[in-house]
């Protein structure tokens, strides 16, 4: 069976992930008293937005916005940086810090990842006959709509700075993070960045 084969029949899944909170006592949802617990963190995936819940190897120190390895499968356990995955996890199962933190690591995301979302610009198709993908994002209504198709049709965009320029509109990165926060939140119908739990 080819490599390419084998990645089509595999769920998708995170492999990288970024550190919201780092719970030293153990999640709150664990039923074992205080000194029993193991230390978890609670991260976020890179390309699905997945959240979990995982015991870091001991000896690893991580922190809020580190970037870590979790992997896929038994095979990745060598470079992995968790002994495991606790359980996943929703927006409501997140830890104060971890709701404050979500949207810088969020923004760190979208700079990192940004061909990712000037894609989805170039590529967004309609939805139904009424609805498109690019009105999925907050602000974006039918009138910007239209100037987004018309644009890239002249030209694929080339960033999110060339996106705004040509559009005449600011604060595409805020609407794409505003988005990805109301799919985590389960607001949505349509989940255009986040992938079901």
């Amino acid at each position: 069976m080819s490599i390419d084969a084998k990645e089509q029949r595999r769920p998708h899944r995170d492999q990288y992930f970024y550190v919201l909170d780092y719970l030293p006592g153990g999640s709150p949802a664990e039923s074992r008293q205080p000194h029993g617990r193991e230390p978890v963190a609670q991260v976020i995936g890179e390309e699905y937005f997945t959240l979990l819940e995982v015991v870091p190897l001991e000896g690893i120190a991580i922190k809020t916005g580190d970037r870590i390895f979790v992997g896929r499968g038994p095979e990745d356990r060598l470079y992995s940086q968790v002994s495991r995955v606790v359980r996943p996890i929703t927006y409501n199962d997140l830890s104060m810090v971890a709701k404050r933190e979500l949207e810088n690591v969020l923004e760190m995301i979208v700079d990192i990842n940004e061909a990712r979302f000037v894609d989805f610009f170039n590529n967004a198709k309609p939805l139904t006959v009424k609805m498109h993908q690019l009105e999925l994002i907050p602000g974006i209504g039918k009138k910007l709509m239209w100037e987004i198709l018309a644009e890239r049709e002249k030209q694929p965009f080339k960033s999110i700075d060339d996106l705004q320029t040509r559009i005449k509109v600011i604060g595409i990165k805020k609407k794409i993070i505003e988005r990805i926060l109301s799919e985590l939140q389960g607001n949505e119908k349509y989940r255009i960045f986040v992938m079901p739990p």
